[in-house]
């Protein structure tokens, strides 16, 4: 009997939780919940990328605390949400942040892929 991996992404852990409860009934080898974000740490300060100091772009709107990686100020300040175009907060676009990773016996595959669809999550 193989192993199957499956990666699901959430709106909310809540969300996570409840199919993570199901998916251990159909006795997972392995569950996990996680929450990413595009950027290293979640809060960040971003030093202006020219002066060397004070606010930049990204601080000023997505106004978080420090990132401290060299570069990943610029990144930050190209991000969708600076120019006003972005659709979406936390989580970027679809506002799922909320990764459920599972590893599942092949024969149960299938119902832990429903159990996700049915829950609103995204594989």
């Amino acid at each position: 009997m193989g192993e199957k991996n499956i990666l699901a992404y959430f709106r909310s852990p809540e969300e996570a939780e409840v199919v993570a409860g199901k998916l251990n009934s159909l006795r997972a080898i392995d569950v996990s919940i996680d929450r990413f974000s595009r950027y290293p740490e979640e809060g960040y300060d971003v030093m202006n990328s020219i002066a060397g100091s004070g606010s930049g772009l990204a601080a000023t709107f997505l106004q978080q605390t420090s990132i401290g990686i060299p570069g990943a100020e610029i990144l930050a300040a190209a991000d969708p949400a600076n120019s006003g175009m972005s659709h979406g907060g936390q989580g970027g676009p679809t506002g799922h942040d909320i990764l459920l990773t599972a590893v599942v016996d092949e024969e149960v595959h299938h119902q832990a892929l429903q159990f996700i669809e049915e829950a609103g999550g995204l594989m």
